[in-house]
């Protein structure tokens, strides 16, 4: 295939657009050259009025003055850029970067700054003693004016979300969005009556050529391809697992014909890193990862730590208000199972939210009794079908507790629930 005709190639493709910090700031710098010629197209109209008139000497040093300004504010914005890089590989996730390179705020402010670069820049070969753009000189100042309100916007906002608890709502709410997405979209592709399985051997196994982490499969591909060959095709590693060139990735169950090896991993998308958009789990991993970075001895930050654990809370208590069976089976148009997924369970979610903040919070008093409050809010919130993963967890918490605190009077305030860790109230 081509190196772009596959869909996992289009996906990394679409992956490297969202993330990269240059595209859009290169389509300003070609918009600002555009515009500045079709300025000086209708700069031979009576527009500006004459008040708005300016000198050779005046419309020179003003856009070069422009072009100084906007070099600098990009060099600016570059800087910013350094800091929370540093900023989230260092206190919060590098994981937390994936999204990051994605903020479209910042990818409009670059382009903003190099669109008025090049429409300055552009205008500065046209002033002659005698002709001076008049309406491309108006249009530059008004375009630092939405520069430099883009920058104020661009701060505040950064100098708010680059608080831990933003960045925890900021993922959660785009964790829960794909959660949302993708249980929509198994329940419409389930299969309707019998043929679910169980399905006889299989009677080839289609092997990756390349590694990588599985960032995300192409369902309706798959299943259209096992259609077309009347087969089932078995996916065999969970989305976000790392697999070594030669790994198994797809069984094929039955078929009238052999499917094309390439063609059908050619529906698997890999990639360097795991990454957001068929992964829900990905999220609660960031919101773990910053979790226990404030309870490493460096940071010792159990607040922040506490302050995660409410947006896991949150995202627990979505997750765990659905059926996921761990095995999910797709159908086609017709009704007949044709892929089948791994995926994640209660189980699954609840241990990569809880586990590790247990183990390197189990000295702290606040992530005890945060870690109480938030099991048992899960055990009054949700169905009885998961209240057993949440009582072995509630378990494994008071072992904990009880091998932390040999103290009988801090092993009593440590087992209190609290959902502010401490200074809530307890509840009853």
């Amino acid at each position: 295939m081509g190196i772009l005709t596959s869909w996992a190639a289009r996906f990394r493709l679409r992956q490297y657009i969202k993330a990269s910090l240059w595209i859009v700031p290169l389509l300003g710098l070609v918009l600002g050259v555009l515009l500045a010629e079709l300025a000086l197209t209708a700069d031979s109209t009576d527009w500006p009025p004459s008040g708005w008139h300016y000198s050779a000497t005046t419309a020179s040093g003003v856009l070069s003055a422009i072009v100084g300004a906007m070099v600098a504010l990009l060099g600016f914005v570059v800087t910013i850029g350094v800091l929370v890089v540093q900023q989230a590989t260092g206190t919060l996730s590098p994981r937390y970067m994936r999204l990051w390179y994605r903020d479209r705020l910042q990818k409009a402010v670059l382009a903003t700054f190099t669109g008025t670069f090049a429409f300055a820049f552009s205008l500065l070969r046209s002033v002659e003693t005698d002709s001076v753009p008049d309406l491309g000189v108006t249009l530059a100042g008004v375009a630092v004016a939405v520069s430099l309100v883009l920058l104020l916007v661009y701060l505040n906002r950064f100098t708010h979300s680059l608080r831990p608890v933003a960045i925890a709502e900021l993922v959660t709410r785009m964790g829960e969005a794909v959660f949302a997405g993708g249980t929509v979209a198994i329940r419409n592709a389930a299969p309707r009556g019998e043929g679910a399985g169980p399905f006889d051997g299989p009677v080839m196994r289609l092997r990756t050529e390349r590694g990588g982490a599985i960032q995300a499969f192409n369902a309706a591909g798959l299943i259209a391809e096992a259609a077309r060959h009347d087969c089932v095709f078995v996916v065999t590693r969970l989305i976000g697992d790392f697999v070594p060139p030669g790994t198994v990735l797809v069984e094929v169950h039955g078929g009238r014909s052999h499917p094309d090896p390439e063609r059908v991993t050619s529906l698997v998308a890999l990639g360097a890193e795991r990454t957001i958009e068929q992964d829900p789990a990905f999220a609660l991993r960031v919101l773990v990862d910053i979790a226990i970075r404030a309870l490493s001895p460096a940071v010792n930050d159990p607040t922040t730590a506490v302050q995660v654990l409410n947006y896991i809370e949150s995202y627990l208590h979505r997750v765990g208000s659905v059926n996921l069976p761990g095995r999910y089976v797709l159908a086609d148009s017709d009704g007949h199972a044709r892929l089948v997924l791994p995926g994640r369970n209660w189980e699954n979610y609840l241990q990569l939210a809880v586990c590790e903040i247990r183990d390197y919070g189990e000295s702290s008093v606040q992530i005890c009794r945060r870690l109480r409050a938030l099991l048992n809010g899960l055990l009054d919130a949700l169905p009885p079908s998961q209240h057993a993963a949440v009582r072995a967890e509630i378990s494994l918490l008071q072992e904990s507790i009880d091998r932390e605190f040999t103290d009988p009077a801090r092993r009593a305030i440590a087992q209190q629930p609290d959902h502010q860790g401490i200074g809530g109230l307890h509840p009853s």
